[in-house]
């Protein structure tokens, strides 16, 4: 779903989720920054992707962000929490967001290609997906996606016409 008129915290937290983002850049990792807030919004977990600094294909921000928060509360399920992250989940990230019971989930950039949510598999669609969290995509949507295509600019140099 299209985000609706931003509201000054789902802003500030994806501002935050932006930083994350250019930290992991600076690592070499996928610029994706992610935070979680409890149910009062108070910010209980941050992360970025560590996939190559970890050596783990599962280190997404969203994982590395679960397992804090999880860690952090002594719980397994994060009901009433919210998720921000800068880019669409991939369908391993929504499955984990499901399975912790996210209450909202908030993505910046939509991800076509690589996208569970939205796009691909649509997660939280299918039959089988025992909890679905309310969806708002797109906040910051241009800063979030202007990261991402700078890095693999970067790292995917444009050969020559």
């Amino acid at each position: 779903m299209r985000s609706p008129l931003m509201s000054g915290s789902m802003e500030h937290h994806m501002r935050s989720c932006l930083a994350l983002a250019d930290e992991a850049a600076t690592l070499g990792e996928v610029p994706i920054g992610c935070l979680i807030t409890d149910p009062h919004g108070r910010v209980i977990a941050r992360s970025h992707n560590r996939t190559r600094s970890q050596h783990d294909p599962t280190a997404h921000a969203e994982i590395l962000a679960l397992r804090q928060a999880c860690a952090h509360l002594q719980v397994a399920r994060l009901d009433g929490s919210c998720l921000y992250v800068t880019l669409e989940p991939c369908a391993m990230c929504a499955a984990a967001i499901s399975f912790a019971h996210i209450h909202t989930l908030y993505f910046g950039a939509y991800d076509p290609k690589g996208g569970g949510v939205e796009h691909g598999p649509r997660f939280f669609q299918q039959p089988t997906c025992h909890h679905r969290p309310h969806v708002i995509g797109g906040i910051c949507e241009q800063d979030c996606a202007q990261r991402l295509q700078q890095f693999f600019l970067t790292k995917r140099p444009q050969s020559p016409a």
